[in-house]
């Protein structure tokens, strides 16, 4: 972990220093998301990087193509 001191400029623009896009791959252009979380900690992270924790925290849970398949099969069951 690095930790780099930023200011922000006008209209609230944050300027990520060089040595940092560089490492994390970011261009101009990049999708970034920030995540302010209810401890007040801000997160920014490429969009790639914030869809991957995003699936890896709702693995294992409800899935609505599951529910159906399982629907289905118990009124196929039903039928029989």
């Amino acid at each position: 972990m690095s930790v780099t001191h930023v200011s922000m400029g006008d209209k609230g623009r944050l300027v990520v220093p060089r040595d940092v896009r560089l490492r994390q791959g970011w261009t101009r252009g990049s999708t970034l998301v920030l995540t302010e979380l209810e401890n007040g900690e801000v997160r920014i992270w490429s969009a790639e990087a914030a869809l991957t924790a995003f699936r890896a925290s709702v693995a294992g849970t409800f899935s609505p193509v599951d529910e159906l398949i399982a629907e289905r099969r118990r009124e196929a069951a039903a039928d029989s």
